[in-house]
């Protein structure tokens, strides 16, 4: 069948986390395994290009753009602080100039002082602060679309494009690749809210009240029913959310899978309910939660300002051991990323472990190409009763393993079984070079041998080409 997998989809307003990397190694992995098992499928990322966190992206960089100027300013709580701000705005002060500079006392006059929080605030405290400091950031954002016109646009749009840049440039790194990237924005503009509401109203399951139209999710298991357009007629997240799998599925996709974060469980029932509504089907979507990852034991070499992102986990420790170590645990138990251990040449690291067994292998046939040998593959098929030792019976099992393994990793969405498979393989291939010759006098016993490991090799690069980790020839 036909599968649509939606995973990382981050806000386009700063670099991924190390939080991100985890959904993008499940993400993809997941993809592998669907595809290896039979399924058409199709990954896309979701551009939350719409939006409130839009507007507080634009009036950061503009903020940034003013400082350069010359104006002097305490930066708002609620906007984006980092470099990478900064490095949006010198570009447009490159190519525009001066052209969105503002005087002081025009930008704030009027939107009071930015409230602070005082040393010792309580929690309720903070909350309410929080609140006005938001408030704050929305004055900005009205001020910033009334003095800038049209060039409001052009510095969102700027903002955007670099954010993607970067986020595209990550992922790549990270050998992960998308069939599309789709844009909220677009989805708004072109009215499909609009027209999935107006269909799940022509099935009753849309109301009024108090201004605001509300979904009756209740009916399908939500907690509480959903407001789709708020009493001004603006839409929520939700609604647009909504209207996106809704379109996944006119697109044909009867199974979508999402990879979302932990913090999203709450969001699950809702959407759930929606696509029930019109589809009758309570299993057109699987969503699958991704725990939190910290980062322990080592200083990294380099950091983007106060946090770490994807690419200095990347850049710190390779593609390859931060794909395996994402995937080295189940993505519904928290990960603590050994940094350490994941950029250690060892058999204690298990990317390393079965990179070397892989690299063991190809060892051994370069060995017989110098001693002018040729691997007799017909004779080993016909030789395979040879294989009799413990050891080979050991890695025929695991090698036997393989394609079910496949099936059900695919089925239940769980690559990380794919990730403690492999290092069993390796643990039987390592024992059995250790313990055995394989380039010997015997020529049917050698065929037979090298036909075994050939295998190994084989199933060692398929699994690892499913996980997007590279398997070396030498090492």
């Amino acid at each position: 069948g036909k599968v649509m997998v939606e995973f990382v989809s981050a806000n386009p307003t700063g670099p991924m986390h190390v939080g991100h990397g985890r959904g993008a190694a499940y993400g993809d992995t997941l993809a592998n395994l669907f595809a290896a098992t039979g399924y058409a499928v199709h990954r896309e990322y979701y551009i939350n290009d719409a939006g409130r966190q839009v507007d507080v992206l634009t009036v950061s960089v503009w903020l940034r753009y003013l400082e350069d100027s010359g104006l002097s300013f305490a930066f708002p709580k609620r906007c984006y602080p980092a470099d990478y701000i900064k490095h949006t705005a010198a570009k447009l002060r490159a190519a525009h100039g001066a052209a969105f500079e503002q005087l002081h006392a025009v930008v704030f006059d009027g939107l009071g002082a930015e409230p602070q929080v005082p040393e010792g605030a309580d929690d309720k405290t903070k909350d309410t602060i929080k609140l006005a400091q938001e408030k704050f950031a929305d004055g900005l954002i009205e001020r910033a679309r009334t003095l800038l016109g049209a060039h409001y646009a052009t510095i969102t749009s700027a903002a955007l494009a670099d954010q993607l840049a970067t986020i595209r440039a990550t992922l790549e790194s990270f050998n992960v690749c998308f069939d599309q990237w789709y844009s909220e924005k677009a989805l708004v503009e072109s009215g499909f809210a609009k027209t999935a509401i107006e269909r799940l109203q022509a099935k009753g399951y849309v109301y009024v009240q108090d201004g605001a139209t509300w979904l009756k999710t209740t009916d399908f298991g939500d907690e509480k029913d959903r407001v789709l357009f708020k009493a001004d007629g603006a839409a929520t997240y939700f609604a647009n959310d909504l209207a996106y799998h809704v379109d996944k599925l006119d697109r044909g996709y009867p199974l979508l899978v999402d990879v979302w974060g932990a913090d999203h469980h709450g969001y699950i029932a809702r959407v759930r309910a929606a696509i029930e509504m019109l589809t009758g089907r309570k299993d057109a979507l699987h969503v699958a939660l991704m725990q939190f990852v910290t980062l322990s034991s080592g200083k990294m070499g380099k950091r983007s300002g106060n946090f770490v992102t994807l690419q200095d986990l990347i850049d710190e420790v390779g593609p390859d051991s931060t794909r395996f170590f994402y995937l080295s645990r189940s993505h519904d138990q928290h990960l603590e990323f050994d940094i350490d251990l994941a950029r250690s040449q060892s058999n204690d690291n298990p990317v390393f472990y079965v990179q070397y067994a892989h690299a063991r292998i190809c060892s051994v046939f370069k060995q017989l190409a110098e001693k002018g040998g040729a691997h007799d593959q017909l004779l080993g098929l016909a030789s395979l009763a040879r294989l009799d030792t413990e050891e080979e019976k050991t890695l025929l099992t695991a090698l036997a393993r393989y394609p079910e393994l496949l099936r059900v990793a695919a089925a239940n969405r769980t690559p990380h079984t794919l990730a403690f498979y492999l290092q069993e393989l390796a643990a039987a291939l390592h024992g059995y070079y250790n313990q055995h010759k394989f380039l010997v006098d015997d020529a049917a016993l050698q065929a037979a041998r090298l036909t075994l490991i050939r295998a190994t090799q084989t199933v060692l690069r398929g699994a690892l080409g499913l996980l997007g980790v590279t398997p070396k020839d030498a090492m």
